[in-house]
C-alpha cells in the first residue's frame, strides 16, 4: 500500500483495511488514475478523495462512517459505467467505494428468488442464473455493466417490455445506509427507502445484495437485423416513421423489443423477438418494417445472450473515451411527427458533427414496465413509449462542434414537441438544468423526504443525486396514484452505486462493418489499445 495522504480520514480508512493490499488507494498513489480511478468518460476530470475496495459489507459500513466523520461525500462503483462518472462522484473529492468483491450468488428453490451481490457483471449474471435452474431477468445488452448501478436506476433491455425492467425484479436489498448502518429494504421493510434505492439509488445508500425474482428463460429467441445504407439521412425519414408507428402500437406484441440506430453510414433497424420464427412472423411486425440488408437469427435464451456478449465490438463498450450524450423519454402524445423527423435528418445531414463516430438511437420501451404506477418506484417512466439516445465521440479528445451537434439535436427535438420531455436516469445527460426533475419528475417530492429521513447531511451525493428536502419546480398534475398517464415533465439543455443504464454505446447494433470501422480507427491511436 503506498503511504497515504496524512489525515484522519485517511488514518481511519486504513484502519478498516487493516493493511490488506489493494484495500484502498490514494492520490499520492503512482498510476492512481490508471490503476484506481479509471475515469470511464475521459471528458469529465475528476479526482476522488480515495477508492476503496470492501471485502465484507462491515467493510462498506466502515468506511462510509469513516466518511462521514470527516465530511466526505461518498458514490458507489459496480462496473464503473456511469456518462458523467458519477460512480466516482462526478466531481473532485468523493469517497468512491468499488463493489468489484461482491460476487456472492445463491437460488432459492422454493421461490427462484436469487440472492446477488452488487459487484456483479450482467454477462456473470446471466451465467449464474442459467446454471441455477435455467433462469433469468430483464437486463440490458452490454455486458460489462454493472448490476449494482444497473438494477437501481432502471435497467433496461430486449426483454424489458416482457419481463419489466431489471429494478422490478427487485425484492428485497441489504443496504449501508447513511449513519453506517446494515439495512434490509423492502415493500414491507423501510419500505419508503426501499421506493427511493429503486429507480434513484445513488442518493440513498450503498446497496451491497440484491435478491430478485427470476423467470424461466424463454425457450426460441429470434433476433433481426434490417441495414440500410442511404446517402442522405432525409431518405430515411419514411423508414423512421414507419418504425416509429410500429413500436408506439398499443397492441405491440409484448415479447417484441427493437430500437432505430442512425450513425455516420446510415442507420440499422434491430430486434428480438421472444418466441419461435413461426410466431414472430405471424405477429406481422416483419411486414410493417421497411427491408434492407436483413439478418434473422434464432437462438435459445444463453445463445441469445452470448452472441451479445461475445461480440467483439460490443465489448469496446468497456473502452474509456471522451464523449458527449443526451437523452430525452417519450410518451405516445409526444412522439415526433413527420415534419419534424424530416427537420432532425435534415440537421443531421447539414451539421458539422465534428467525428464520425457518433450514434442516434431510439428505443422502444412500455409494456409490464407500464403496468406499475409511477409512484410505486422512484423509476418514473412508467407511461413512455419511446426513449432516445444521442452520442458523440471523440478520439482522442473530444471538440467543441461535436457537443454542439448532439446538443443540436437535443434542442431541435424538445422544440418540436408541444410538451416538456423528460430524461431517464440510466441515460444521464451531465448538462442538465434541472436534473432531478427531469430523471425523476413527479416522484421527486417523495424522494426530497425519504432523502430528508434518510440521509438528511447529504453525505450519498454527486451532482445531480437527489437532496434533503427537495421539491419539484415543476407543477405537476400528480394523478400517479391511480394512472400512469403522461405528465408535462421538466426539461433543461443512486441506494444503490452509480453505474448507468446505458454506460455502454450501440457498438454492436450500429452493424457489423460500422463496429469494425470503429474498432480499427480506435486501434489506431495511442492510449486505446
Amino acid at each position: 500500500m503506498a503511504q497515504p495522504p496524512s489525515s484522519a480520514f485517511a488514518t481511519c480508512l486504513n484502519d478498516v483495511c487493516g493493511g490488506r493490499s489493494g484495500c484502498v488507494g490514494y492520490p499520492s498513489d503512482i498510476l492512481y488514475q490508471i490503476n484506481w480511478v479509471d475515469r470511464y468518460n475521459l471528458d469529465i476530470n475528476l479526482e476522488p478523495a480515495a477508492v476503496t475496495k470492501p471485502e465484507i459489507t462491515e467493510d462498506v459500513a466502515a468506511f462510509i462512517k469513516c466518511a462521514s466523520e470527516n465530511n466526505v461525500k461518498v458514490q458507489a462503483r459496480s462496473g464503473g459505467h456511469s456518462y458523467a462518472n458519477h460512480g466516482l462522484g462526478g466531481e473532485d473529492g468523493a469517497l468512491v467505494i468499488d463493489l468489484e468483491n461482491f460476487q456472492h450468488f445463491s437460488m432459492n428453490w422454493d421461490n427462484w428468488q436469487a440472492t446477488i451481490g452488487a459487484g456483479h457483471k450482467l454477462h456473470d449474471v446471466t451465467e449464474k442464473l442459467h446454471d441455477n435452474g435455467g433462469r433469468a431477468i430483464s437486463h440490458g445488452t452490454c455486458p460489462g455493466v454493472g448490476l449494482g448501478g444497473h438494477a437501481t436506476i432502471g435497467g433496461l433491455g430486449p426483454s424489458s417490455r416482457m419481463w419489466g425492467s431489471c429494478l422490478d425484479h427487485v425484492v428485497e436489498v441489504e443496504v449501508v445506509t447513511a449513519d453506517g448502518k446494515i439495512q434490509r429494504a423492502s415493500e414491507d421493510e423501510n419500505s419508503d427507502l426501499f421506493f427511493a434505492l429503486k429507480g434513484a439509488g445513488a442518493s440513498f445508500g450503498i446497496i451491497t445484495e440484491f435478491v430478485m425474482r427470476t423467470n424461466e428463460e424463454p425457450g426460441d429467441v429470434v433476433e433481426y437485423t434490417f441495414s440500410l445504407t442511404f446517402s442522405r439521412h432525409r431518405d430515411l425519414s419514411p423508414v423512421f416513421e414507419a418504425w416509429q408507428n410500429l413500436i408506439s402500437d398499443p397492441d405491440l406484441d409484448r415479447r417484441f423489443g427493437s430500437e432505430f440506430v442512425m450513425h455516420e453510414l446510415g442507420a440499422i433497424i434491430t430486434g428480438t423477438f421472444f418466441g419461435t420464427e413461426e410466431e414472430f412472423e405471424a405477429t406481422g411486425i416483419p411486414d410493417r418494417i421497411p427491408t434492407g440488408k436483413k439478418s434473422i437469427v434464432v437462438n435459445d435464451w444463453l445463445g441469445s445472450v452470448a452472441q451479445q456478449a461475445q461480440d467483439a465490438a460490443l465489448w469496446l463498450s468497456d473502452l474509456s473515451t471522451a464523449f458527449t450524450a443526451k437523452s430525452l423519454a417519450f410518451t405516445k402524445d409526444q412522439l415526433l411527427s413527420s415534419e419534424s423527423i424530416m427537420d432532425l435528418m435534415d440537421y443531421i445531414d447539414d451539421a458539422n458533427r465534428g467525428t464520425l463516430i457518433w450514434f442516434l438511437i431510439f428505443d422502444v420501451t412500455g409494456g409490464r414496465i407500464n403496468d406499475v404506477p409511477m409512484n410505486a418506484t422512484a423509476y418514473r417512466h412508467r407511461d413512455k413509449v419511446m426513449f432516445c439516445q444521442g452520442y458523440g465521440i471523440g478520439i482522442p479528445t473530444l471538440n467543441g462542434r461535436t457537443r454542439e451537434f448532439i446538443e443540436g439535436i437535443n434542442s431541435l427535438i424538445r422544440s418540436s414537441v408541444p410538451t416538456n420531455l423528460s430524461t431517464y436516469a440510466g441515460y444521464v445527460d451531465a448538462s442538465l438544468e434541472s436534473p432531478q426533475d427531469s430523471y425523476w419528475g413527479p416522484n421527486l417530492d417523495a424522494l426530497g423526504q425519504v432523502k430528508e429521513d434518510w440521509d438528511p447531511s447529504d453525505l450519498f451525493s454527486n451532482p445531480q443525486s437527489v437532496r434533503p428536502g427537495q421539491k419539484s419546480v415543476v407543477d405537476y398534475f400528480d394523478n400517479r396514484a391511480s394512472s400512469n398517464g403522461s405528465e408535462d415533465s421538466s426539461g433543461g439543455s443512486n441506494g444503490g452505486t452509480r453505474d448507468e443504464q446505458g454506460g455502454c454505446w450501440s457498438w454492436r447494433r450500429s452493424g457489423p462493418a460500422f463496429a469494425v470501422f470503429v474498432a480499427l480507427f480506435v486501434g489506431m491511436v495511442p492510449g486505446f489499445r
